[in-house]
């Protein structure tokens, strides 16, 4: 989980950024990306994908991160701005948005391309990264507490179990009560298809 880091390392690096995303594929709620500098002399064991990890888990993991890294920050894009420019674009937007606010050598991204000379794109970087995975739990830590925020003020939808994704109860919700403004993402389809039952009635 490390190699990257060490070839980094090796060649003068000394603040590696790690940087991922969580709600991507969401129907509601905030595309949260995080970016973490871990401290080579505090090592944290356990760190994965944070799919991979159990919440309580994550939550143990995600205090480590945040007593022992370096340097971590989060970016939050809402669902207006998804709509706006699409959810690839509001990754990017909120990716270089936390690159320009941090110092660092070198950044480890999962998956997504940016054109900077400074950052390297992994495929599934955040089983690969220790960097790229810390800042996955860090992300996700953080989007479940807001969706569980939100399933208190819309008990309806369930976003405490679903966190906003299109599960069978969500999308039930969803044609039953229509999508949220403001909070659904009107431009991804299965919303988009609720809004016009919702209409349609």
């Amino acid at each position: 989980m490390d190699r990257f880091e060490k070839r980094l390392y090796s060649q003068g690096a000394s603040r590696i950024a790690g940087v991922d995303e969580v709600g991507r594929g969401a129907l509601a709620g905030p595309l949260v990306v995080a970016l973490v500098i871990l401290d080579r002399r505090q090592p944290i064991r356990g760190l994965n994908d944070s799919k991979q990890l159990s919440a309580s888990r994550r939550v143990a993991l995600n205090e480590q991160i945040q007593a022992k890294a370096v340097y971590v920050d989060l970016e939050v894009i809402d669902a207006p701005r998804i709509d706006q420019i699409n959810i690839l674009q509001a990754t990017k937007e909120a990716m270089h948005a936390l690159l320009d606010r941090a110092t660092y050598d070198h950044a480890l991204i999962d998956a997504v391309p940016l054109q900077r000379d400074d950052v390297t794109s992994i495929i599934k970087g955040d089983t690969l990264s220790n960097s790229i995975a810390a800042a996955s739990i860090v992300a996700k830590v953080a989007r479940d507490a807001m969706m569980v925020e939100l399933a208190n003020v819309y008990p309806n939808y369930l976003f405490d179990a679903n966190k906003g994704y299109g599960t069978p109860a969500h999308l039930e919700a969803l044609k039953t009560h229509g999508p949220l403004q403001g909070i659904h993402r009107y431009s991804f389809a299965p919303v988009a298809s609720a809004t016009q039952i919702q209409f349609d009635k």
